[in-house]
């Protein structure tokens, strides 16, 4: 039998999110050896997490980041309200907005493992959902606008404004939250829409 003591099986389950009679099983499957034993957890947990998939995650928080002329949004879905809300979550998807401020859309990529490790943690259907990254063009202005309800992004809105300043960029970036317009000018409205509303 492998040797390993109970302070390993407490590191390893702290590394890893692992109950403790998965730890264990780990340790004792791969000789004691903590690396080896977190693959293996890793890998069973993944597998455990395919079965997912299928599970509804509509719910979710998105995050916005502002850095300069760019700004990045980024949704991340879950199962639950309580993973939603939790910390742990409400970071992952903040680092993802970051970095698509910073990077661009496909930069999202770079945390597909952290979704994963998270997966297998909180033991929920979690995936990345839509992201956007916004550049402004020289002289104008971005600002940015998260709803929150119950401690968490529901809503994001990203404005870039020609010719005016960042608290008024701002305002109307709260208004479209607010109002959720479908439409950015009279023009973009189709005819039958405006028919039907004449009626």
């Amino acid at each position: 039998m492998p040797e390993f003591t109970a302070k390993d099986v407490q590191a390893l389950r702290q590394s890893s999110g692992a109950g403790m009679m998965d730890a264990k099983k780990a340790l004792q499957e791969n000789g004691g050896d903590a690396e080896a034993s977190a693959k293996w957890l890793r890998q069973k947990g993944l597998a455990k997490a395919g079965t997912r998939t299928d599970r509804d995650n509509s719910q979710g928080t998105v995050a916005v980041s502002h850095i300069g002329l760019a700004a990045g949004m980024a949704e991340l879905k879950c199962e639950t309200d309580f993973v939603a809300k939790s910390d742990q979550f409400a970071s992952l998807v903040q680092e993802i907005a970051t970095l698509v401020a910073i990077e661009g859309t496909d930069a999202a990529a770079k945390k597909a493992d952290a979704i994963d490790d998270m997966k297998l943690v909180l033991k929920e259907n979690i995936e990345l959902g839509r992201v956007v990254q916004m550049a402004a063009a020289d002289g104008n202005v971005v600002d940015t606008y998260v709803h929150r309800q119950d401690g968490r992004g529901v809503l994001g809105v990203i404005v870039e404004l020609a010719g005016g300043t960042a608290e008024l960029a701002h305002e109307i970036a709260v208004h479209i939250a607010f109002t959720k317009p479908a439409h950015l000018s009279r023009e973009d409205v189709p005819a039958a829409e405006v028919a039907a509303e004449r009626e």
